[in-house]
């Protein structure tokens, strides 16, 4: 073979050869590919739609394990949230109402376009979620469309249906406290007022600790009404007395009476 022929196949063969290492140019490209600042990187974009999804997938998963573990909730055990209930939303939509006695009246279940309310220590509640027990026919429909606190505290359904709670801790006064001590002759008067003193410092013991009762057991009430949110009851406006309670303070009705301590036990 020719000389001439040898260098042209020569000069074709290298054109043709796939160069091992890499030119300039491709180094410089691999560089600045694998110096690439995170701030260069095209960023993944979180819409609101996303959070929602993870939060609704959320809240089902919390829901699910709260029926399982409890066996009957799924809001462990709370009572179903306000925001969930049209009357409850509705009540805080209008604010709280302020109604008298008498416009209170109509709440008593007894139209059923109204909702039926009642009032305990001049606070109304909303206890239209218990119909079988408030509405007509109901074993406590005598609470309804009134304040009855009173007879929440005596047991007195006939006749201490009222919010009038004048003289009502008696009910929690010792018998023993009514009279004053008497005495035998030869009793010096120094003796006798040192025994009186000592009644009465008793005695006004016990009516503060039955006021206090009084107060307990309305408390202990309120709690049954007034659970929140996501109560079956809920709070929605207060009596209106602009006079308060007038004329004579009401006797203590006879369940009261039998209901009082027989002694102080020398408190």
């Amino acid at each position: 073979m020719s000389s001439p022929e040898l260098r042209s196949r020569q000069t074709a063969a290298s054109k043709n050869r796939v160069p091992l290492t890499p030119t300039s140019s491709e180094s410089e490209s691999e560089d600045a590919k694998l110096h690439t600042s995170p701030a260069s990187l095209p960023r993944t974009r979180i819409s609101v739609l996303d959070i929602l999804r993870v939060l609704g997938g959320l809240f089902l998963l919390s829901c699910t394990l709260s029926y399982f573990i409890t066996n009957d909730s799924f809001f462990w055990g709370y009572g179903r949230p306000g925001f969930t209930r049209l009357p409850w939303l509705k009540a805080k939509w209008q604010g709280e109402l302020l109604l008298t006695e008498e416009e209170l009246s109509r709440y008593n279940g007894t139209d059923p376009t109204l909702p039926i309310y009642l009032a305990l220590n001049s606070t109304i509640y909303d206890v239209s979620a218990g119909p079988k027990h408030y509405g007509p026919g109901g074993t406590y429909h005598f609470f309804a469309g009134r304040d009855a606190t009173r007879a929440f505290i005596t047991g007195c359904f006939n006749e201490d249906l009222t919010g009038d709670l004048r003289g009502v801790e008696e009910m929690f006064v010792p018998l023993d406290l009514d009279e004053e001590p008497t005495f035998e002759e030869g009793v010096s008067e120094e003796e006798k007022k040192r025994v009186r003193r000592a009644w009465k410092g008793k005695k006004e013991r016990a009516w503060r600790k039955a006021r206090a009762k009084v107060r307990d057991v309305v408390e202990d009430w309120r709690s049954t009404y007034d659970k929140g949110p996501g109560g079956k009851y809920f709070k929605v406006g207060r009596v209106y007395r602009p006079n308060g309670f007038e004329g004579p303070k009401r006797t203590l009705c006879k369940n009261g009476q039998l209901k009082r301590p027989k002694t102080s036990e020398g408190k």
